[in-house]
């Protein structure tokens, strides 16, 4: 009986232990920045985070978990209806890194077949 307690308390160690990991795994954050060299605010939505509005020339440090999706509107403009378009996801390759949404958004609208 005690052989099987220890098996059952080790396996829930085991178990805990690879929780933990893929917890903190998640939970580290990468640290960039997103830059906005136009003279319109680009808004965007950072689900479940926030929904930043980047100002003119304006350069915003984040820290988003890998995984996270980062989304922009094709003209510009967030409001009801709005379809709103993948801009990227969250990498360990942007880790201090600094990204020029307004080229970023004429890329992938172009990648989309978008005006």
């Amino acid at each position: 009986m005690c052989f099987i307690v220890k098996v059952n308390a080790m396996k829930s160690v085991t178990l805990l232990t690879a929780f933990l990991f893929i917890g903190f795994g998640m939970a580290i954050a990468v640290p960039f920045k997103l830059y906005n060299g136009n003279l319109r605010s680009i808004p965007l939505v950072i689900p479940n985070v926030m929904n930043p509005n980047l100002y003119p020339m304006s350069l915003s440090g984040v820290d988003l978990a890998v995984g996270q999706e980062i989304f922009f509107f094709a003209n510009g403009k967030k409001g009801a209806g709005k379809k709103r378009y993948l801009l990227l996801t969250v990498t360990e390759d942007l880790r201090d890194k600094e990204l020029n949404v307004g080229q970023l958004i004429e890329a992938r609208k172009k990648e989309l077949g978008l005006k």
